[in-house]
């Protein structure tokens, strides 16, 4: 059913309500169930130090390589089953690369302080985004190109950055990612209550990128400016 609603909004027709809200109802219900296995995957990257080893060049090859091949496969079974395991497997490989910072942030005296703003920030910015996406009339579509060529510059400036080793630069690069991807929270759902997005998984898949990087980069925020050490 979800593949032939796609079809129809591609050539111009809206989904019904009861699609949109079905739709609607099954991405927040995979985001939620998706967090499980990014605190599974996060766990025990910081528990065993296991992706110590994946740091400058070889560690952004081999998650650059990962995620796309992730978000190839999520896209190629999107309208089956394996599209919801394959997502979750997705979200595991998220949590590893995540312990890195994770655990850097929580060597600090406050990071376990610092992690819970940084989560209930990310909270936060949902929440409102949802809210805005529910009350906002307009059609948001053309926000996507332009997001698109944000999220891309970022990319590159982040892996530049890999050899630059800029503090200002990291900065920089944190407070436009929360800006852009907390814009592309509030275009993704409401793509899905205009019914332009019938899939539940392609949803779930767009809104829990930004989420991550959201968090993300207030992490690396609170840890630049709020972190503290032992003396």
């Amino acid at each position: 059913m979800n593949q032939d609603h796609s079809l129809q909004t591609a050539y111009g027709f809206e989904a019904s309500p009861a699609v949109r809200n079905r739709v609607l109802r099954n991405t927040y219900w995979l985001l939620a169930l998706s967090m499980v296995p990014t605190v599974l995957g996060a766990w025990i990257g910081v528990s065993t130090g296991i992706m110590s080893a994946m740091s400058g060049g070889l560690g952004a090859i081999v998650f650059l390589v990962g995620a796309f091949g992730f978000m190839f496969a999520i896209e190629k079974t999107k309208h089956s089953s394996t599209g919801v395991a394959v997502l979750l497997g997705f979200t595991f490989f998220m949590g590893l690369f995540l312990s890195r910072m994770l655990g850097a942030v929580l060597g600090l005296s406050n990071g376990a302080g610092l992690v819970m703003m940084a989560f209930a920030g990310t909270g936060a910015i949902f929440f409102g985004m949802a809210s805005l996406s529910s009350i906002i009339k307009r059609d948001l579509s053309a926000m996507g190109k332009w997001l698109f060529i944000g999220a891309i510059m970022l990319l590159i400036a982040g892996v530049a950055n890999i050899f630059l080793q800029s503090s200002a630069l990291m900065i920089t690069i944190s407070v436009l990612a929360i800006g852009i991807f907390s814009a592309f929270i509030l275009h993704d759902l409401k793509r899905v209550q205009d019914g332009l997005e019938t899939n539940y998984i392609s949803a779930t898949l767009g809104v829990y990128l930004s989420l991550y990087n959201v968090f993300q980069s207030l992490l690396a925020l609170f840890g630049i400016f709020g972190g503290s050490r032992d003396e």
